[in-house]
């Protein structure tokens, strides 16, 4: 497998450093208010790359920490009259609520900040002791940038050009204005532990380090994060654990993209973010989940409400196509013996082999994507054919077909749903979204039934009409009406 590491700049064949295994950390929430779509899109990266993995069958052992400590939840605390703990609190339960409807897999170690303190003050006196970190009077203690020959190299920040826009704050004790914080000395009404400079809590960049090495082995095969993170967190992460230790941090760094919005930087300020509520709230959450894969996970996504309708109108395809394949296999038929063309079996072994290459090729699930509409489109070539679909090797490819989507969606957390139960729920979806309400649509075609039976034509079409208007299809098919929104 090859991917893109930030350290080299290229994509580099994915070599785990024990043979089989793989640990990999990825930086989690900081947890003082509800997840939004940028914290969906890295979640789903990485759960997919684990998937991925273990699907070619190394162990993985994947860890992602909760920043249950920092300035912003101690401000929310402070906001509501609550405590640091209860924030995070709420917030980690808001984010598995979440993660759980995107089908976002439990990382196997999730470590809390709060429950390492000991581990982030090790560190830090490390690299007091190398002479890397110095101890402030008032008990703040800080990362010598300088003392770091390397530092810049996963950003390509240059320290001379950083240092010309650096300042030190008033209040502030640094030897220099590029140094960074490993421990902050206790204020007032602030959360804080006891430390050998004074009690005080850790800094944000010092928990990642601390974290990782408890529970991985060094150099982490992959350490993993949005594309934001890269500098100055990811950075940071780097000089502290390396001078500390004197040992490479981690051998693969993989990022994703940002997420726009409306092709417009996602911004607050702006007032164009949105959380993952309030987007399932109007999507089905796996809608959601396929959108943020229909591009490569390092480049810019650009959402919007018509982006989303684009990638329900593809996941709808593919659960159709399903409930198809299924209605089909189900039919209690004796299947006429023959293969089908050699052209079509050599198709689907081609679309095995492009789907495996497209993940293999820095995990390119939208050319995965791809390769899952041309299955769908060489099924429908099979049931679209009536002699095809009668033969022992059509029944063969219907039954490959699930087979294949079956172990493709395992891997991309997708196609997992009962297809009839899903397009139910999707055209809910749909309908609420355009203001129709199923249960009056479902009235609506009880009454239209009834006047046909009753052979009343002209009230069954009226109603029919009725249906169009509210933006309403209706299909009448051997098994009853069938509606969807148009």
């Amino acid at each position: 497998m090859q991917l893109y590491n930030t350290l080299t700049r290229r994509k580099e064949p994915f070599v785990p450093a024990v043979p089989g295994k793989v640990g990999m950390y990825v930086c989690g929430i900081t947890a003082y208010d509800f997840c939004h779509i940028g914290h969906a899109r890295s979640s789903v990266v990485f759960d997919v790359l684990v998937r991925y993995l273990r699907y070619t069958g190394l162990s993985v052992t994947f860890v992602r920490n909760f920043t249950d400590i920092d300035d912003k939840i101690i401000k929310r605390a402070n906001e509501e009259g609550s405590t640091s703990e209860e924030v995070a609190e709420r917030n980690i339960r808001y984010f598995y609520e979440d993660m759980d409807g995107l089908g976002i897999l439990r990382a196997d170690v999730e470590p809390r900040c709060t429950t390492h303190v000991p581990e982030m003050i090790q560190v830090t006196r490390q690299l007091i002791d190398k002479g890397h970190a110095y101890a402030t009077p008032s008990g703040d203690v800080y990362f010598r940038v300088r003392s770091f020959k390397d530092y810049g190299k996963l950003s390509g920040r240059d320290v001379e050009e950083l240092e010309a826009g650096a300042r030190i704050a008033p209040g502030e004790e640094k030897e220099d204005p590029l140094d960074f914080a490993l421990w902050k000395g206790a204020k007032p009404g602030e959360p804080s532990w006891d430390s050998p400079w004074g009690k005080g809590r850790p800094g944000w960049h010092i928990e990642c380090s601390a974290m990782s090495e408890k529970h991985l082995p060094l150099p982490l095969d992959i350490h993993g994060g949005g594309q934001d993170l890269i500098f100055p967190h990811h950075e940071n992460e780097i000089a502290q654990t390396e001078a500390a230790l004197d040992k490479p941090f981690a051998r693969y760094w993989v990022h994703n993209g940002f997420v726009q919005i409306n092709q417009e930087k996602m911004s607050k300020s702006l007032g164009n973010f949105f959380t993952i509520r309030e987007i399932t709230a109007r999507f089905l959450p796996e809608v959601l989940r396929f959108f943020l894969l229909t591009m490569h996970y390092r480049s810019p996504l650009d959402f919007s409400d018509e982006a989303m309708e684009e990638a329900e109108k593809g996941l709808r395809r593919i659960y159709a196509a399903l409930a198809q394949v299924h209605a089909e296999l189900d039919q209690p038929k004796s299947w006429n013996k023959g293969p089908l063309p050699k052209e079509i079996d050599a198709e689907l072994a081609d679309l095995t082999a492009k789907w495996r290459e497209a993940m293999e090729d820095d995990l390119n699930t939208a050319a995965a994507l791809g390769h899952v509409f041309g299955l769908v489109r060489l099924a429908g070539r099979v049931l679209e054919n009536k002699g095809w679909r009668k033969l022992e090797g059509g029944k063969a490819l219907l039954e490959k077909t699930l087979a294949l989507m079956g172990e493709w969606g395992g891997v991309l957390g997708l196609f997992d749903r009962d297809p009839a139960a899903f397009l139910a729920e999707l055209r809910t979806s749909r309908a609420a979204r355009k203001g129709i309400e199923a249960a009056t649509v479902d009235e609506l075609l009880a009454a239209r039934a009834a006047a046909r039976a009753a052979k009343d034509f002209a009230g069954s079409d009226a109603i029919r009409g009725q249906l169009a208007e509210m933006g309403v299809e209706v299909k009448d098919t051997p098994a009853g009406q069938e509606w969807d929104v148009a």
